[in-house]
C-alpha cells in the first residue's frame, strides 16, 4: 500500500507542482499585464479625447511620427517588426525586450493623439509580451517557460484592454501557428487574461460588448446567406492583409529613409482627411463600428479605413490592425448585407467577426470573441462564418511571422519541424 502511494505521488507530484508553478507566475503576469493594459486603454482614451476636442493636432502627425522614429532608433529597436517579433519569439525562444513595451505604449499614444489609423489589440500583444518576458527574466525562466510566459503576456493585455478573457486566451493558442493549439499553455493563458480582466475593470476599464441586431430565424436560407456574406469576407481577409504589407513595401521602395517615409506618411493623411471633409478614419473608429451595427454605414467607409490603416502604419507608426479590422469587416457587412436579404446591423456583427477571423486565422478564438461581444444567441451563425472566412483566406495573414503548420484544406501536415 505503502509503494502505491508513493508511486502515485511519484505521478502527481509533477502535475501539482506544474500547476501551483503556474498559477503564481500566470497570476503574476496577469497581475503586470492588467495594470499596464488599464493605463494604456486611459492613456488612448485621453489622447483621443484630446483629438477630438482639438481637431488641429491632426496637423502635427509628420511631426509625431518623426519623434516616433526617432525614440525606436535611440533605443536600438529601429528594425522592430511588431507583433511579428512576439509571435516569433514564442517559436525562437528570443526574449522580447523590456523596453519596447514603453516603445510601443508611446508610438501607439501618438498615432493616436494626431488621427492615425490604427488599433489597440495589436500593440497590446507586444506590450504584454514584453512585459511578460521582463517577468520571465527576473524569475530566471528557462526557454521553453519564457515561451509560455511571452504567451500569457498577449493574453493578459488583450484581455485588459477588450473584456474578452476567453477569447484572448485562446487567440494566443492559436495565433503563433495555424492549425497548432497549444494546450499546454491554456491554464497558464486563462491564469493571466482572468487576472488581468479583473486588474483592468479595477481600473476602471469596461469591458467592450455590443447588442446583436437583425438576427435572423436560424434556418437553412439564412444561413447559406451568412456563408454567402462570409465568402465574401474572407476574400476581404486576402485584400486586407495585401494592402496592410504592400503599402509597407512600397513606403520601403520609394522612400527609404525612415523618416522621410514617416513624415509623408503623416502628411499624406493630414491631406486625405481634409480631402474627405471627415475624420471617421483617423485613430481605431470605434463610433464608426457602433454606427454600423446599428445600421448604418457609408458604402465607401470599409475601402476609407483600409486606406488609411494601410498609409499610417506602412509609413511606420505604431497601434494594432485588429480594430481596423473590426471597423472594415463591419461597415463592409453593413452595406452588403441588405443585398443577401439580411439586416444590415447583423451583417456588421457577422463581417466584423468574420473578417477578424481571416485576417488573423484563429476561428475558435473568434467565435468565442463573438460570444463575449454579442452573447451566445447568434453563435451558430458566427461558427458558420468564420469557418467559411478561415478557409477563404487561404495563406495570407496580417502577419508575416505566423506559420500555417496544418493544412487548412486536407488533414496533413505542412512543415513536419513545426509539429
Amino acid at each position: 500500500m505503502k509503494d502505491k502511494l508513493t508511486n502515485l505521488w511519484a505521478n502527481a507530484w509533477p502535475t501539482l507542482r506544474m500547476l501551483l508553478f503556474w498559477t503564481a507566475m500566470a497570476g503574476v503576469i496577469g497581475l503586470v499585464c492588467g495594470g499596464a493594459g488599464g493605463a494604456f486603454s486611459h492613456a488612448l482614451a485621453g489622447v483621443t479625447g484630446l483629438r477630438e476636442r482639438y481637431p488641429w493636432l491632426v496637423y502635427l502627425m509628420p511631426a509625431a511620427g518623426l519623434v516616433i522614429v526617432f525614440c525606436y532608433s535611440a533605443c536600438g529597436m529601429e528594425n522592430d517588426s511588431g507583433t511579428n517579433q512576439i509571435i516569433a519569439s514564442v517559436r525562437s525562444g528570443k526574449r522580447p525586450p523590456l523596453r519596447l513595451a514603453a516603445l510601443i505604449f508611446l508610438g501607439t499614444a501618438l498615432t493616436h493623439l494626431t488621427g492615425g489609423s490604427a488599433g489597440r489589440e495589436g500593440a497590446a500583444l507586444q506590450i504584454g509580451g514584453s512585459l511578460a518576458s521582463g517577468v520571465g527574466r527576473l524569475f530566471r525562466f528557462g526557454e521553453r517557460s519564457m515561451n509560455l510566459a511571452v504567451m500569457c503576456g498577449m493574453s493578459g493585455l488583450f484581455s485588459a484592454l477588450f473584456g474578452t478573457p476567453l477569447a484572448a486566451a485562446v487567440f494566443s493558442l492559436e495565433v503563433v501557428s495555424i492549425g497548432i493549439f497549444h494546450y499546454s499553455a491554456l491554464f497558464p493563458c486563462l491564469m493571466s487574461a482572468y487576472t488581468a480582466a479583473g486588474v483592468a475593470r479595477l481600473m476602471g476599464v469596461a469591458p467592450e460588448g455590443y447588442t446583436l441586431l437583425g438576427l435572423p430565424e436560424l434556418g437553412l436560407l439564412p444561413m447559406v446567406k451568412t456563408g454567402v456574406l462570409a465568402l465574401l469576407c474572407g476574400l476581404l481577409a486576402i485584400l486586407f492583409c495585401v494592402v496592410i504589407h504592400e503599402a509597407g513595401h512600397l513606403y520601403q521602395k520609394l522612400l527609404p529613409n525612415r523618416y522621410v517615409r514617416v513624415a509623408v506618411g503623416g502628411a499624406v493623411i493630414v491631406a486625405l482627411t481634409l480631402l474627405l471633409g471627415t475624420r471617421d478614419y483617423n485613430g481605431a473608429g470605434a463610433p464608426i463600428i457602433e454606427r454600423a451595427l446599428e445600421g448604418h454605414a457609408v458604402p465607401w467607409a470599409f475601402a476609407a479605413k483600409l486606406l488609411f490603416t494601410a498609409l499610417t502604419l506602412g509609413a511606420g507608426f505604431r497601434g494594432g490592425e485588429i480594430v481596423p479590422a473590426f471597423f472594415t469587416g463591419a461597415t463592409f457587412g453593413c452595406v452588403v448585407a441588405p443585398l443577401l436579404g439580411l439586416d444590415p446591423a447583423f451583417g456588421a456583427a457577422i463581417g466584423m467577426i468574420a473578417l477578424f477571423c481571416g485576417v488573423v486565422n484563429c476561428p475558435i478564438a473568434s467565435i468565442l470573441i463573438s460570444v463575449e461581444l454579442f452573447g451566445g444567441e447568434g453563435l451558430l451563425f458566427f461558427a458558420m462564418a468564420c469557418g467559411v472566412s478561415f478557409l477563404l483566406s487561404g495563406k495570407f495573414s496580417l502577419y508575416s511571422a505566423q506559420k500555417i503548420v496544418y493544412s487548412k484544406l486536407e488533414p496533413r501536415f505542412i512543415n513536419e519541424n513545426a509539429k
